[in-house]
């Protein structure tokens, strides 16, 4: 287990860490559509499609000779109702858009529809999903990595009963209660442009999660994240909201993210970290309204590693595809600890990143809203909650709810061995990095559909 170091005495040369990154071929075949479910050709909400092309340029790039590469199995059953309930996993299971109106006398009440529409292998996508990031949660808990990446998780909106936000399976949900296995602590980060709610209800009454994220608020999807929400009573102050308003820049952005981080891994003292990167928040998404460049989104990851302790990395949002792949592929080598040269390599989807063709995500001229009166109040109000904490706090006898946490060890280990606590040689089998289809054909970036509104969420 890696010692928690402050980034004042952090190494000023940037230490090796074991990387293992989770990706399924298949994660990229699945698409949303908003259109008539039969329409043969639709238009798809891309995101699933970036996550193949994230792969492709990872692997144009050499990053797979630098981490272990794992092909995950999907979630099973008894997996996924760790948190969700049987209700909910029971419909996702079966239903299809053909029996969408017989499967249940009110599909509403699992939320699926415009925003969440049933698609064809909606609960395969959801599954794999989740498996890539359990299975990377085990790899951080058998002390296997330093880092575990799957960009296709990090589903930040679906609740325990319900879809939400292009959220079917919460996978960060899961990956946690996989992580309190083993650690007292945990923090979650959310970078995402949308606030990070389902995450932050799952664990808002127990003070072993530690939720923070960082969104726009007012008039935007979901429309939750204040301030003034802070937890309840176990979890009192444990919830860390900073709400941000339109055209957040790098610079605005690191003034808020470091003196907040730092307080929390001073204070909380959490041993490990899950980082959900969404990269609407990125300049020139579709869905977003931020003005991060690519260099300002990564700094997250940056700054958190200087902290010496075990991070999962997970997708999220992204609707501008080619600048969630560049994103991403640079976050990956960020993690391995590889300087990429900024000319993109050939790749399955090379037309798509011009005319540049450049390894870069600059920010726009977008107007940053976010004054500095007003982010130095946000920081304020949060380090003086923070400072109210017990400084590195006991928690040790506080359990999770049964709700959300309650599993029989033995059995999880029987279903799926190598998720057990000894490491399985058998996991060499899956270490692969490509094979035959491993990618899908390239997509066309076609129109979001989504009632054309900036103000609804994402995935």
């Amino acid at each position: 287990m890696a010692t928690y170091i402050s980034p004042d005495n952090a190494p000023t040369k940037q230490r090796k860490d074991r990387v293992a990154y989770y990706y399924h071929a298949d994660i990229g075949h699945y698409h949303f559509a908003p259109g008539h479910p039969m329409k043969a050709r639709t238009p798809i909400i891309p995101a699933l499609s970036f996550r193949a092309m994230t792969h492709n340029l990872v692997v144009n790039y050499g990053l797979h000779q630098k981490m272990e590469i794992i092909r995950p199995n999907p979630a099973t059953l008894q997996e996924m109702t760790k948190f969700h309930s049987d209700e909910y996993i029971d419909f996702l299971q079966r239903v299809t858009p053909e029996n969408v109106s017989d499967i249940s006398k009110n599909p509403q009440k699992f939320n699926v529809g415009e925003d969440c529409p049933v698609f064809d292998g909606m609960f395969e996508f959801s599954a794999l999903s989740a498996g890539g990031s359990l299975a990377a949660a085990a790899k951080l808990n058998r002390g296997d990595a330093d880092i575990a990446i799957n960009w296709g998780g990090g589903l930040h909106h679906a609740r325990r009963g319900e879809a939400s936000g292009f959220c079917y399976v919460n996978d960060i949900v899961l990956s946690i209660l996989e992580l309190l296995r083993v650690h007292q602590r945990v923090v979650y980060i959310d970078i995402d442009v949308h606030h990070g709610d389902g995450v932050e209800e799952a664990f808002y009454g127990t003070d072993r999660v530690m939720t923070v994220s960082f969104h726009k608020y007012g008039e935007f999807f979901p429309g939750s994240g204040s301030l003034k929400d802070t937890g309840m009573g176990k979890g009192k102050k444990y919830a860390v909201n900073c709400p941000l308003r339109d055209g957040m820049d790098d610079a605005s952005y690191k003034s808020v993210f470091r003196p907040i981080m730092s307080a929390v891994m001073q204070f909380y003292r959490p041993s490990v970290v899950v980082l959900q990167c969404g990269a609407d928040s990125l300049a020139g998404d579709r869905l977003g309204c931020f003005n991060l460049s690519m260099r300002g989104h990564a700094q997250a990851l940056e700054y958190m590693k200087t902290f010496n302790v075990p991070i999962l990395m997970l997708g999220g949002g992204g609707y501008t595809i080619r600048n969630v792949a560049r994103t991403w592929t640079y976050e990956t080598a960020l993690a391995v600890g590889h300087e990429l040269p900024t000319e993109l390599p050939f790749n399955d989807y090379f037309q798509y990143y011009g005319p540049e063709y450049k390894l870069d995500v600059p920010s726009g001229n977008m107007e940053n809203l976010n004054n500095r009166e007003y982010l130095e109040k946000v920081v304020s109000i949060i380090l003086d909650n923070l400072r109210d904490l017990p400084h590195a706090p006991s928690v040790q006898t506080h359990d999770v709810p049964r709700d959300l946490f309650d599993e029989d060890p033995d059995a999880m280990n029987e279903d799926r061995p190598e998720r057990s606590d000894v490491r399985i040689t058998a996991n060499d089998k899956d270490k692969r990095v490509s094979r035959d289809g491993e990618y899908s054909d390239s997509e066309d970036e076609g129109p979001v559909k989504r009632r054309d509104i900036q103000n609804h969420g994402e995935k």
